[in-house]
């Protein structure tokens, strides 16, 4: 089968380059069959008829209403993992340029630069900028997922004390994890303890705003708080309330924003977490190899608003791929109309997310174009794709 891709943002080469012959590049949204996007906010955008997929070169999906996009049967892909090594050296830095005031020495040094006596000058001034190190100090991971995992263990590496929280914690991503990372039963126990705090989770609606008045007051005076994860996880006026009051001795945040920007006590980045030229390869890489299998497969890993779901390659004579509400005996529903066509099945995979489910289905023949209108008939139905 041709496919049409659509590239809302810039889409690094090396990735785009592993799509085959068969796939065409669109500059019209609404024609596309797959879209690639990294920031574009997509909210406002109605999707063809014909999209069945899109890939967002990153982590988060808050610019893509997936939800939506599900009950359209247009299943909405992310890179979990791929920009983990970048946005865990920005953390590694931040806790640096946090703990020593490096950047306010550099500042020092610029404003001074027609100092003859700039090196002496900068021996008396230098204990302004001293700070402290950061070995021997205790870190609050919060969240311990690809990127969570693997700041604990570089922290580990720098002979920091850490521990880290995540009531959603993977057997595989405990199982990367430092057996020197002590996992706390309760996030009270890293604002209680820690002298600097990191936070990695999802902007969801249970984890906007946890970085509060009330989780502030918890933690120690001369605290440093990282949020590299999403701007709305923190409460950022009550940050800057308790950066005056003196309860936090920094905040570094990867969101610039009128809220913080140039205030006092904020180290804000121009949002360079993901930013590298090696994490944009690798987002846009594991992009088009979701794409692909899904495309060309029905495959689905890594999704957002559908569940993993996988017959490995289609290499029957026929693949079928339903996208269904999450209500009982569809399997039922879907053999026996394929029964009744006497199309025999090879092999069925079926998974469940929340409201929706998918349907993979091996045929030992071609699929008839009735069969297909036959299942779409169904009032779970969301979508049916011939995938083979």
């Amino acid at each position: 089968m041709n496919y049409k891709y659509h590239c809302l943002n810039p889409i690094a080469e090396c990735g785009l380059k592993n799509l085959g012959d068969n796939y065409a590049r669109t500059e019209n949204f609404d024609e596309a069959n797959a879209v690639f996007v990294r920031s574009a906010k997509m909210d406002e955008m109605v999707p063809g008829a014909n999209l069945y997929a899109i890939a967002r070169a990153g982590a988060g999906v808050n610019n893509i209403p997936h939800a939506e996009y599900a009950k359209k049967g247009v299943v909405v892909f992310n890179t979990p993992g791929a920009n983990a090594n970048g946005v865990k050296e920005l953390v590694i830095a931040a806790m640096l340029l946090a703990s020593r005031d490096i950047v306010g020495g550099v500042e020092w040094v610029k404003t001074n630069v027609a100092d003859p006596a700039i090196a002496k000058s900068a021996e008396k001034a230098k204990k302004q900028f001293a700070g402290t190190e950061i070995m021997g100090k205790k870190l609050g991971v919060i969240g311990l997922g690809a990127i969570g995992q693997k700041i604990a263990n570089a922290a580990i590496d720098l002979g920091m004390d850490v521990l880290g929280y995540d009531p959603y914690l993977s057997v595989e991503a405990a199982l990367r994890l430092s057996n020197h990372v002590t996992v706390c039963k309760n996030v009270e126990a890293i604002y209680r303890e820690c002298d600097i705090i990191t936070v990695h989770v999802p902007a969801l609606d249970s984890t906007k705003g946890m970085i509060n008045a009330d989780a502030i007051g918890l933690m120690k005076t001369g605290v440093i708080v990282i949020n590299a994860a999403r701007d709305v996880l923190v409460n950022e006026k009550d940050m800057l309330a308790a950066l005056e009051a003196g309860k936090v001795r920094k905040y570094v945040s990867d969101f610039p924003n009128a809220t913080t920007a140039g205030q006092k006590g904020c180290l804000v980045i121009p949002h360079l977490g993901a930013s590298t030229e090696e994490s944009e390869d690798n987002c846009a890489i594991m992009a088009v190899k979701e794409m692909r299998d899904f495309l060309e497969n029905g495959n689905i890993v890594n999704s957002v608003n559908y569940p993993a779901c996988s017959l490995g390659i289609a290499n029957k004579a026929g693949r079928l791929a339903i996208c269904h509400k999450n209500v009982a005996n569809m399997i039922g529903t879907f053999t026996s109309i394929l029964g009744n066509a006497k199309v025999n099945i090879d092999a069925i995979a079926n998974k469940s997310r929340g409201d929706f489910a998918y349907t993979l289905i091996d045929t030992d023949s071609l699929i008839p174009a009735d069969v297909v209108k036959s299942l779409e008939a169904s009032d779970a139905v969301i979508r049916v794709r011939v995938v083979k």
